[in-house]
């Protein structure tokens, strides 16, 4: 659907315009370590480095390497994100920059199909022999990744047969020549079903396949592995088997265990697989992995991973908003996991999930002015004490122009340049719109224009302009109670099937109004509190619009809740930056100040004294644009 969906209005469009406009040139200046200030990249560096020693069999004068041992990637989400944007905003300068970065790829790739710059250039004799750590088959699929998305966006193979060499010695090493093994970080296996996409290539899903189908099956891989070699890169224990998803062979899993991007990635492609063989064993494991972590540890942000130790989920229902961990990356790989279930049932639950994590923790993990990002999402902030203490040290207030781990910006960027992909989507003779977006649908069998301001709008209008089609409309789970369609037909399983032909204008309207939220009671961080939603967007409040306290304010929960469409220049304290989102929704909400006498008083025995207030509420990908201050999703409630 990439190359056939023109966003023409909206946030989506907004957001995907800032990544051509903003994020992609900025994110290049990064890379080329042209941004003063920020955390050094040398990403590229490092591939001009491994090419150096590639033509003269030995290293340039200060041709190290620099960075994490999976710098690479940085550059592959890159191009990835770039490549789209090429069909978003044409830009010849780009493209021909993008294809002299190829050139040094290919350059640094060596002889037999190997490519990763930290082990040509650091480990030369060491190669896939800490897989544990080595994160080389990561490398390896966010370049495969890359290199199909540039030649779904141009058609240039230079890239694609980097890819292809580089899966060719892969597939020659753990299967015709047996060794054993498999990723300790989960990409290559859903980049190698990607590649078979494009290609037909027979062996790249047999490798992907083989990657999943010996996960977990000798739990002990990586402590063999570890008692194999003396050197280490971080010291990750390999006897922490849930950390890595190899504790149980994946079809057994059905608890969302350790590392949160590890295992959506994993998740990810084990159904891309289930969709390719139609086995039913495999499905089965994904719907239950997906239904743990949606009812059980998932935000209602749709941000996942509760705990910075490992970067993980921790156990059910625990969810504490302060400590929150919510790696912007986790979220991208939900969206990932939930199109592809899409494809295994038509459910409209994986299109809510997809437009919770992209409408909230996705889009707070990037500034609005496009150069400052968050690499955790908390949903709830103390000034002095978020990103000051140690136990909070890893929930920053404010969003930092970039990382030394900078997996999650490129990763941003590049889902916000291929979104339509995940709007769009065709199954079985029917077409799919499961994330509304204003555009136009081009293909050839039906043209349809959409015109919506959601999620800052209820209606949402397609026009057939020609062609005919059987089409399949997301209802959203909020929606579902309110919603009308003005043409006849069909409502199951979250979507409303109609069949349109040239001329035909079909209008779906829903009450947008905000909701309180609970919480399930074993969420020991939600009790007595409750979170206001308008749609599919959180909201927060802040101090910016608050005089400064938002922790003070109880809800009243029976009180009505007042719904605005304003700009951000009429709330204040923004920067120029967020006028192009438009008119917004804002939520003031009544409630109650609790006051005391001795404001510094530790603990007292008089009480406090309620005092009525309204508070302001903000869409939560908003917060942190406008200095420091309180955050807090969830609000006391009586």
């Amino acid at each position: 659907m990439i190359k056939h969906f023109k966003l023409t209005s909206g946030l989506l469009c907004r957001e995907a315009d800032l990544v051509c406009r903003e994020i992609i040139p900025y994110q290049e200046k990064i890379l080329e370590d042209a941004v003063p200030g920020a955390a050094r990249s040398h990403a590229i560096d490092n591939f001009r480095n491994a090419a150096y020693l590639n033509r003269h069999k030995e290293k340039a004068k200060g041709g190290e390497f620099y960075g994490q041992v999976f710098q690479d990637s940085d550059v592959a989400k890159w191009i990835e994100s770039a490549a789209y944007s090429l069909l978003i905003k044409p830009d010849k300068a780009l493209e021909k920059r993008i294809d002299a970065l190829c050139d040094i790829i290919a350059e640094a790739q060596e002889e037999d199909g190997y490519l990763d710059t930290y082990f040509t250039l650091v480990r030369p004799t060491e190669k896939f022999k800490n897989l544990l750590e080595g994160h080389e088959l990561y490398c390896a699929g966010h370049m495969i990744e890359a290199a199909v998305a540039l030649y779904e966006a141009t058609g240039s193979r230079k890239l694609l047969n980097v890819a292809e060499k580089n899966a060719d010695l892969i597939h020659r090493h753990f299967i015709t020549d047996g060794a054993e093994g498999y990723p300790g970080h989960p990409e290559i296996e859903l980049a190698l079903m990607r590649l078979y996409r494009i290609t037909g290539n027979e062996k790249h899903k047999e490798a992907a396949e083989h990657f999943i189908n010996t996960r977990g099956i000798d739990p002990d891989f990586y402590v063999k592995e570890a008692k194999n070699r003396d050197w280490k890169i971080w010291g990750n224990n390999p006897n922490n088997r849930e950390y890595q998803q190899s504790h149980l062979p994946v079809r057994e899993q059905e608890v969302a265990k350790g590392h949160a991007v590890r295992a959506l990635y994993l998740y990810t492609a084990m159904a891309d697989i289930a969709i390719a063989t139609k086995e039913s064993r495999l499905s089965q494991a994904c719907f239950k992995l997906f239904d743990n972590i949606v009812n059980r540890q998932m935000y209602i942000t749709g941000g996942i991973g509760t705990t910075k130790t490992g970067e993980a989920f921790s156990t059910d229902y625990d969810l504490p908003n302060d400590t929150a961990y919510c790696e912007t990356c986790a979220s991208v790989a939900l969206v990932f996991f939930a199109s592809r279930l899409l494809k295994l049932k038509r459910s409209g639950l994986f299109a809510d999930v997809m437009e919770r994590a992209v409408f909230n923790t996705i889009l707070a993990g990037i500034e609005l002015d496009g150069k400052k990002f968050f690499y955790v999402n908390p949903s709830e902030i103390i000034p002095g004490v978020s990103g000051v203490i140690v136990t909070h040290i890893h929930d920053l207030p404010e969003r930092f122009k970039w990382h030394s781990c900078a997996c999650c910006p490129p990763n941003a960027a590049r889902l916000f340049t291929s979104i339509a992909k995940y709007a769009w989507d065709i199954e079985d003779g029917v077409l799919y719109s499961n994330i509304f977006a204003g555009g136009e649908l081009t293909l050839s069998d039906v043209s349809i224009d959409v015109e919506t301001a959601y999620p800052f709008g209820n209606t949402v209008k397609y026009t057939v302009k020609s062609g005919g089609t059987r089409l399949g409309i997301h209802i959203p789970r909020f929606a579902l109670s309110s919603y009308r369609v003005s043409a006849a037909g069909e409502f199951k399983d979250g979507y409303y099937y109609v069949d349109v032909k040239a001329g035909d204008v079909i209008t779906l309207s829903f009450d947008m109004i905000p909701c309180v939220n609970r919480c399930n009671r074993k969420v020991a961080s939600n009790s007595g509190k409750a979170a206001i939603t308008v749609g599919p967007i959180v909201y927060c409040a802040e101090g910016a619009d608050n005089d400064g306290e938002v922790f003070s304010f109880t809800l009243n929960g029976s009180a009505e809740l007042k719904l605005d469409l304003v700009t951000p220049a009429k709330i204040g304290g923004f920067s120029d930056a967020a006028n192009d989102l438009g008119q917004i929704y804002t939520v003031t909400a009544t409630g109650t100040e609790l006051v005391c006498d001795d404001p510094d008083a530790l603990y007292f025995t008089d009480g406090y004294r309620e005092k009525k207030k309204q508070i302001k509420l903000i869409p939560y990908f908003m917060w942190g644009n406008r200095g420091l201050g309180q955050m807090r999703v969830w609000l006391p409630v009586k």
